[in-house]
């Protein structure tokens, strides 16, 4: 049995079937924004890795950074340790991050910060003496991970963790605001504030926090929203004292233009959660941090120590990686350059129309097509392989998150060849349902 045959056999890859339909492709090798293949092959990358890798693949400042570390000291428990790598990237977090997120907490991916900002709220009420707000209100479409309290303030009917609705602490959930194409349009419909309003007037006294993706829903649907529907929400909360917490493991660091997708409505949230682009794509790392609210409510009462501590918190190796991009962002015109990705994929598919296109929407270094049909995301990323772009839609989107560093001609060609992988399937004659498994997320 062949590497190949084994993998396709014996490994489980994300939302995907054991045994395989198909096989997965084999990566050899990564650099800029391409990936090179078992069989020397190389694909443009649309993806940055789940988002994740901004600066593209073997930055070569990252790079030294990691083999510095590598050579000093590559791990250390960070119970009753501290050490440089984890301070330097704690200065940086606090020096760039809204105003009063002024403590850090290092996890070790996405979900788990979530975890952690959903135990510091409400180990906060606990520690004041208000247990009972124990509740946390969600958005309709939310995505924000695929552990068991993250799962819990995903979409409860619509989201990808519906198989597991009954197994999860139960949470409110407000509409979505609606779908728009740029943060400074205004709020075009009150109904999701009404909604949301409804909820904290009803039980605000049972609910800790209001968790949300600022400005685009991600995973739940690619949704981009007004940063007026964020700033009313956000007066809200603080009307009807409930916490604010921020997940921007997909929208930080520059991926919708700004720095954190909060700075559109000027949000300055109790609670943030930051992850992906956060160690450039390299090595799982994330950080949740707090204001000095959250950090003296839970430090005046027993036990008075937040309880979490993961066995890979705080790597030096990743924290080194995570402070040499974040620096890495002061060196280059990353802004400029997202909006460059922006300008390209809109002029590019401006013109793009079919009655199975729904919408089609650029923010930053974030671009998609939505369709009205749901059984094409397969046959669209064969369209794009066989132009050599990796590309992963799921159901009814098609969208792009390249590296900032991606070239004008590179992105281009993104944008072009997408355009024409969706234009193809969608006038393909529509055939049987198709066997192999559907790219989810």
């Amino acid at each position: 049995m062949n590497a190949t045959e084994f993998d396709q056999q014996h490994i489980w890859h994300p939302y995907n079937r054991l045994p395989a339909n198909s096989p997965v492709l084999n990566a050899a090798a990564t650099k800029g924004s391409r990936i090179t293949l078992d069989d020397g092959s190389q694909l443009l990358d649309a993806m940055s890795s789940w988002w994740s890798a901004i600066h593209g693949y073997n930055h070569p400042s990252i790079l030294a950074a990691a083999h510095d570390q590598l050579s000093i000291m590559p791990h250390i428990m960070f119970g009753g340790f501290s050490h440089h790598p984890a301070t330097e990237l704690a200065r940086a977090l606090i020096d760039i991050t809204p105003a009063g997120l002024e403590h850090v907490f290092f996890a070790d991916s996405g979900s788990i910060a979530v975890e952690v900002a959903l135990k510091m709220a409400l180990q906060y009420w606990k520690s004041i003496g208000q247990p009972q707000k124990s509740k946390f209100i969600a958005l309709k479409h939310a995505y924000h991970g695929d552990t068991f309290g993250a799962m819990s303030v995903c979409d409860p009917v619509d989201g990808m963790h519906h198989l597991f609705a009954q197994n999860l602490m139960p949470n409110l959930f407000a509409d979505a605001p609606p779908i728009c194409h740029h943060p400074n349009h205004p709020l075009t419909n009150q109904a999701c504030l009404d909604s949301l309003k409804a909820l904290l007037e009803q039980q605000h006294q049972n609910i800790a926090a209001f968790i949300f993706e600022p400005i685009i829903q991600g995973a739940g649907g690619m949704r981009f929203y007004s940063a007026d529907y964020l700033s009313q929400a956000t007066a809200l909360c603080q009307e009807y004292d409930v916490l604010l917490i921020a997940d921007e493991i997909a929208t930080g660091l520059g991926r919708t233009g700004k720095l954190f997708a909060c700075e559109w409505a000027g949000t300055q949230p109790d609670i943030m959660t930051l992850g992906k682009g956060l160690s450039a794509g390299m090595i799982s790392l994330a950080a949740t941090l707090c204001n000095e609210r959250i950090r003296s409510g839970i430090s005046q009462a027993e036990p008075g120590l937040l309880m979490h501590g993961p066995t890979f918190m705080a790597n030096p190796l990743a924290c080194r990686i995570a402070h040499s991009s974040i620096m890495l962002l002061n060196d280059y015109d990353w802004q400029k350059a997202v909006t460059q990705i922006q300008n390209t994929f809109q002029r590019t598919w401006q013109s793009l129309q079919h009655p199975d296109i729904a919408d089609v929407r650029c923010l930053g270094g974030v671009a998609v097509i939505e369709l009205n049909r749901t059984d094409l995301a397969s046959r669209i990323q064969q369209l794009a392989l066989a132009q050599n772009v990796w590309l992963r839609p799921f159901g009814k989107l098609v969208y792009s998150m390249p590296a900032y560093t991606i070239t004008t001609q590179d992105a281009e060609r993104l944008a072009l060849v997408i355009a024409q992988a969706v234009m193809t399937a969608l006038n393909e004659p529509r055939c049987q349902p198709r066997t192999e498994a559907q790219p989810f997320v």
